[in-house]
């Protein structure tokens, strides 16, 4: 990343580059099976104009039965070119979630592809509709550019890794789900999956990082606040955790945004280790 391509941009800055050719906007809305809503369709019906839509189950590993796992960088960088995205673009990725709805996850991805020139748009989709906003229906189109990728694997957790963890500690892990998830009080939101969280590893629910009102990220004192409260020291190794690998990009965006920009993701999450009978899970507080 550099000092032109923050993390974060705001609506109002936005809303002043929304023609300009340098800049892909992303539609990156996703939602769990169970909230009964359609993110395609809802970006059918509605979007920042100019956004095209990107599927995280789509432009995912083929054929894995964990949800929404990173394909490989191929098939990643295909999908870009089809997206019309470039190797010069400013890619700026939204969601209907405020980030946790899968605009974290599309900049975690670009950033693991080694595309630094991206940013989550501060508040999403809600807080540009609410300031009055233009939207549109229209599908936008795509021109296939060149996009080459250059993964960064240190900022990706697997299963082998997280074992290797409990015993060597190297890492801390924080966890994104809710806290009864976390502490295995409330039901799963994944089919099959047993309840609780991976043993040493801390709570932090992704919704505490955003202002109650508009839904921005919080100033960085006041995120510095959250991970500290936590247990996080965020001068050692950090892999964030959530279900499936998505609200744990929150986690890593909010680091990132406190200059930690090495913060890994552990792509199965609890969809992985919750599912199986060779992982072991603790409940209750950390």
């Amino acid at each position: 990343m550099t000092a032109a391509t923050p993390a974060l941009v705001s609506t109002a800055w936005l809303a002043d580059h929304l023609t300009d050719p340098a800049v892909r906007l992303l539609d990156a809305s996703y939602f769990h099976t169970s909230t009964g809503r359609d993110a395609a369709r809802e970006y059918a019906a509605s979007h920042i104009p100019g956004a095209v839509f990107f599927d995280i189950d789509v432009i995912a590993a083929p054929k894995s039965e964990l949800p929404h796992m990173l394909p490989d960088a191929t098939r990643f960088s295909s999908w870009a070119r089809r997206l019309g995205i470039g190797d010069a673009h400013h890619v700026i990725a939204y969601d209907r979630v405020a980030g946790g709805g899968a605009a974290a996850r599309v900049w975690w991805m670009f950033r693991v592809f080694g595309h630094d020139s991206v940013s989550v748009l501060d508040g999403g989709f809600g807080k540009w509709t609410a300031e009055g906003r233009a939207v549109s229906d229209r599908p936008a189109e795509a021109k296939s550019r060149h996009f080459v990728s250059r993964a960064r694997p240190e900022l990706v957790r697997d299963l082998g890794r997280m074992r290797a963890n409990l015993t060597s500690a190297a890492a801390q892990v924080i966890d994104a789900r809710s806290r009864g998830r976390f502490e295995g009080t409330e039901p799963e939101l994944w089919p099959g999956l047993k309840s609780g969280h991976i043993p040493g590893s801390r709570s932090l629910p992704w919704t505490e990082l955003l202002d109650p009102a508009d839904k921005t990220l919080l100033p960085a004192p006041g995120l510095a606040a959250k991970f500290a409260a936590a247990g996080i020291d965020l001068a050692r190794p950090l892999v964030a955790t959530c279900g499936s690998g998505v609200t744990a990009c929150m986690l890593a965006l909010g680091a990132f945004v406190l200059g930690r920009e090495d913060v890994a993701v552990y792509d199965g999450s609890w969809a992985e280790w919750g599912r199986r009978d060779d992982t072991p899970i603790a409940k209750g507080k950390p």
